[in-house]
């Protein structure tokens, strides 16, 4: 098995069964930008839920490596994972968090085998958090692929010109 790239929207994941989107959020309680935007338009009740989160309201840890799975329709789940310390580059350093995406993705990993869910995802961690998609797409390899679950990376269509 191995990951499948598709040209298309992550937030209309293609094929069969269940399915679970997953995406990088911040550590700091900011929606608002990049991939978020796409989601809270399509199913408002991810963005709710995670702002629940960062106050405190779920009952669980927010902090880096900690994955909130959100259903948002029939069969369809979203993980709010935390992935990005802050939200700027500070003295070069982007905000993304390798380890805190592993040790995320393993817990979707779970999520994924509990559900029954293939896993759907933009290129995590490498818009505004600054990652490196090779170093990120290993990751990904490990803890999903290498484990059997079907998981889709999907890149918009570049624009018309």
């Amino acid at each position: 098995m191995e990951t499948k790239y598709i040209i298309g929207d992550a937030t209309q994941p293609i094929g069969e069964g269940p399915k679970l989107i997953v995406h990088i959020c911040n550590d700091v309680g900011a929606w608002g930008r990049g991939f978020v935007l796409a989601l809270s338009n399509r199913w408002p009740m991810a963005e709710q839920r995670y702002r629940a989160w960062h106050a405190g309201k779920e009952g669980r840890p927010f902090a880096l490596g900690e994955v909130q799975i959100v259903q948002v329709a029939s069969a369809l789940w979203v993980a709010n994972l935390i992935g990005q310390q802050g939200i700027r580059t500070i003295e070069g350093v982007p905000p993304v968090r390798y380890l805190a995406i592993r040790e995320g993705l393993r817990k979707v990993a779970l999520a994924a085998e509990r559900l029954g869910a293939s896993v759907h995802m933009p290129r995590i961690g490498c818009g505004l958090a600054g990652g490196k998609w090779e170093v990120v797409a290993k990751i990904i390899e490990e803890e999903l692929v290498a484990r059997g679950i079907p998981t889709a990376v999907y890149d918009l269509a570049p624009p018309v010109r």
